[in-house]
């Protein structure tokens, strides 16, 4: 079995990042937003430098887990958030704009309410 407590506080850790992520992302209302401005750019700074947060502790949980928390929640696609973190860590310069759009407007929302659900299961 793996450790429950040490799993929570990642999870806790990915909550934070995700609702900062959601936090930036507000006054985004098109990929353009992203790219048209010094702020922008900085937004996307920011919001990217909390992705490869989210990545990494993803696969540190799904490390300390033995891979077998991230499983029961497959409405999260877990090995697609561990890859963006590859991208923008490794591929900085590749960035797109759009598919940060994305999967701020898309996933992120997706995400925190998963990863509530998960702490909220681990607690019960």
């Amino acid at each position: 079995m793996y450790d429950v407590e040490l799993s929570k506080e990642i999870l806790r850790q990915i909550l934070w990042s995700a609702e900062t992520i959601a936090r930036r992302f507000e006054p985004i209302t098109s990929p353009e937003d992203f790219v048209a401005s010094d702020a922008g750019l900085e937004k996307l700074d920011a919001i990217c430098m909390q992705l490869i947060a989210v990545g990494e502790s993803v696969k540190h949980l799904d490390k300390v887990t033995e891979s077998k928390l991230l499983q029961g929640y497959p409405q999260v696609e877990w090995k697609r958030i561990m890859g963006m973190r590859d991208v923008l860590s490794h591929h900085y310069f590749d960035l797109d704009a759009e598919a940060v759009y994305v999967v701020c407007e898309v996933h992120i929302p997706k995400l925190i309410q998963t990863i509530q659900r998960m702490i909220a299961d681990l607690t019960a």
